[in-house]
């Protein structure tokens, strides 16, 4: 059996500390590798790339969107924008960090929602060619509203 023994003072306490916290950020930054694109990081630049993302999440839509409008994301949210960012939230978006930047929301039609009739399209909002949140929605009154994944 050995035994090891150190003097601990100062200068070796913080060098251990230290190569603990190295440590850990590396195996934080390797087990984040391979997680997939959160909301925030894909980048949707061109029209392009934003038919091939709605497409690879299994809708069918035109080549061209069927709106573009610019908005302002609101500084202080009202009880409905509460509402939709919880739908962003769960889907690993956060609108609440882009209060008072403008984006554009990009819109689409949907011609291979299951199970429904009337018209539904993708909203995608896009800032700075980053998509920071989206949903899939009926234009009727009294339709529905979801994240931008088939249900």
């Amino acid at each position: 059996m050995f035994v090891v023994t150190m003097k601990w003072n100062k200068k070796t306490a913080l060098i251990v500390i230290l190569s603990v916290a190295a440590l850990l950020c590396a195996l934080i930054l390797l087990s984040r590798r391979d997680q997939p694109m959160q909301g925030a990081e894909q980048k949707l630049g061109g029209n392009d790339e934003r038919v091939a993302y709605l497409e690879s999440l299994g809708w069918q839509v035109d080549n061209e969107p069927v709106g573009e409008k610019q908005v302002v994301i609101p500084r202080e949210f009202s009880a409905v924008y509460e509402e939709y960012n919880r739908l962003q939230l769960a889907q690993g978006y956060d609108l609440s960090q882009y209060c008072g930047m403008q984006a554009t929301i990009f819109t689409y039609a949907i011609h291979n929602y299951e199970g429904y009739v009337g018209n539904v399209v993708a909203d995608l909002y896009i800032h700075e060619d980053v998509l920071i949140g989206g949903d899939i929605h009926s234009l009727a009154l009294d339709g529905f509203m979801h994240g931008l994944k088939k249900p």
